[in-house]
């Protein structure tokens, strides 16, 4: 037998051709007005008649615009302690501009950089740069700054930052 004559025969009444019912929801019969608020209760009073010329009409809002303005006060003071240690950098700089412990050191910085970038470049390109160089070479910078900051600062006893 082919399934088009079998489905022929199957004669599907209305319990089987639809989808079954849905749970229905309760309702109770019970319509309570607990939760409504007493209008006579203490706890609502009248607002003044210039209520809606007010600029700050709630506790809550007052304490928001407060809140809000010691922010803006501490953001401002902020920005300010930040210029001013930006300015003091800029000073400091410019007074220690010849001092030629400083001068190497920024000197150092660059040619150093400059290497090491060269040669991960190189290494990259080639297909050898790994973790393990990686950290490697992290390691021998590491000493350099080491052996630079005691250097530096026996060279500053004999040149002192201003």
């Amino acid at each position: 037998m082919s399934f088009k004559e079998l489905s022929c025969k199957v004669v599907l009444t209305c319990t089987h051709s639809r989808a079954p019912a849905q749970p229905q929801v309760e309702h109770a019969s019970d319509d309570s007005v607990h939760s409504l608020v007493d209008v006579d209760s203490p706890h609502i009073s009248s607002v003044p008649s210039d209520y809606e010329s007010q600029e700050i009409k709630t506790d809550t809002q007052a304490e928001r615009i407060e809140r809000e303005e010691e922010i803006k006060e501490e953001v401002k003071n902020v920005k300010e302690r930040a210029a001013a240690k930006k300015d003091a950098a800029k000073e400091k700089v410019k007074k220690n501009a010849d001092n030629p412990v400083v001068l190497s050191n920024a000197v150092g910085l660059a040619v150093v950089g400059g290497i090491v970038g060269f040669g991960a470049y190189r290494q990259y390109v080639r297909g050898e740069l790994t973790g393990k160089v990686v950290a490697a070479w992290a390691a021998v910078i590491g000493l350099f700054g080491v052996g630079d900051y005691y250097v530096s600062q026996y060279f500053f006893k004999r040149n002192p930052p201003k």
